[in-house]
């Protein structure tokens, strides 16, 4: 699966999320900074993005993602 791609699904769903991608294909690590995770666990914003992207974790496009989820604040 492209970055752009993944990208595109998940600024659909949240249009502030700002995303950095590190390494590629089966050590790809992402990390989305986005005011939508205001007040959410941690582990709500990873399901929330899993979530978006299961099709393609289900057809095999994409194996593995390693996920950070940070508000803006948590990134300042």
């Amino acid at each position: 699966m492209n970055k752009e791609h993944i990208q595109t699904i998940i600024q659909n769903a949240l249009s502030d999320a700002r995303l950095e991608f590190i390494g590629d294909d089966c050590n790809l690590q992402l990390r989305i900074i986005s005011d939508s995770f205001e007040g959410m666990p941690m582990v709500k914003r990873h399901k929330i993005i899993l979530n978006m992207l299961s099709e393609s974790f289900q057809s095999g496009e994409l194996h593995a993602l390693s996920l950070k989820t940070q508000t803006k604040a948590e990134n300042s």
